[in-house]
């Protein structure tokens, strides 16, 4: 039986993830942390999440949870999952992290951290979208320069970040299918008198609206025809239930930092 920690267990997706545990064979919740100062810190998890007692209460330093665990898991904040990362290396665990809005540096510390422990590290952990990946991967080598690509991200209005941390790696997966240069190529607004569009841009556009779950689009344009792939996600706990995935998967790998591709055996 795997033990598994959640980190921002009270928040939207740790409940998820804590529902989505109990309902998984093979894995067990044994810790649960929140930030200092939560109003969840002293419940039970289990009530958190809308499941009744468990015996599990919510702690607010990881400190406090059983040191036996073997995985980790930690959808927050990218400074609060970079101490998370610091605490599983000193003590040779697992870690699934699905924060997003990490900095190029703050990447660039995940990735030393993976030498030396297991680490999936994915901006979305659901199942359709990572078989999005590959298909847009796909598409973009056969249409190559002829078609014009854009990226129309939707998430709810609570969202911090833009673009949405799978948008981003939408637009990687394409940039380095096509061998052009992200920094140079992407177009995040347009507004006024802009020119013709450049063949080279891949546009990355941004709706926050409402409670939208997240959707995504990759639009391909070319002569007289569009193609359009979109994956709409219709409840958080597509992405729980990928996370309890990576978390098994990941418990029983050697060091090195994954993603879902590997998780799902999907990577080429």
């Amino acid at each position: 039986m795997v033990k598994c920690i959640v980190i921002g267990a009270a928040g939207k997706m740790g409940t998820r993830i804590i529902h989505a545990l109990s309902h998984t064979e093979g894995i067990q919740l044994v810790g649960a942390v929140e930030t200092r100062g939560h109003t969840a810190v002293g419940t039970d998890a289990g009530i958190c999440a809308g499941m009744g007692t468990i015996g599990i209460p919510i702690v607010d330093r990881i400190e406090e949870s059983p040191s036996d665990f073997e995985v980790l898991i930690d959808f927050s904040t990218p400074e609060s999952s970079l101490q998370t990362i610091e605490y599983v290396v000193l003590r040779k665990k697992a870690v699934v992290i699905g924060t997003t809005g990490f900095s190029p540096e703050q990447n660039g510390r995940i990735k030393n951290a993976a030498s030396s422990i297991p680490c999936v590290c994915a901006p979305n952990m659901s199942v359709g979208i990572n078989l999005m990946f590959s298909i847009i991967r796909h598409l973009a080598s056969i249409l190559r320069d002829e078609y014009d690509i854009e990226i129309i991200e939707s998430h709810h209005r609570l969202k911090k970040d833009a673009p949405s941390g799978t948008a981003m790696k939408i637009a990687q997966i394409l940039s380095q299918t096509l061998k052009r240069d992200l920094d140079q190529v992407a177009v995040y607004q347009r507004k006024g008198f802009t020119g013709i569009r450049r063949r080279e841009e891949i546009g990355i556009q941004v709706i926050r609206a409402g409670d939208i779950v997240g959707d995504h689009t990759v639009l391909f344009a070319g002569p007289g025809e569009r193609l359009e792939i979109t994956h709409r996600a219709h409840s958080r706990d597509t992405f729980a239930q990928g996370a309890v995935k990576a978390a098994l998967w990941v418990a029983t790998q050697k060091p090195g930092l994954y993603d879902m591709q590997d998780v799902l055996g999907l990577r080429t």
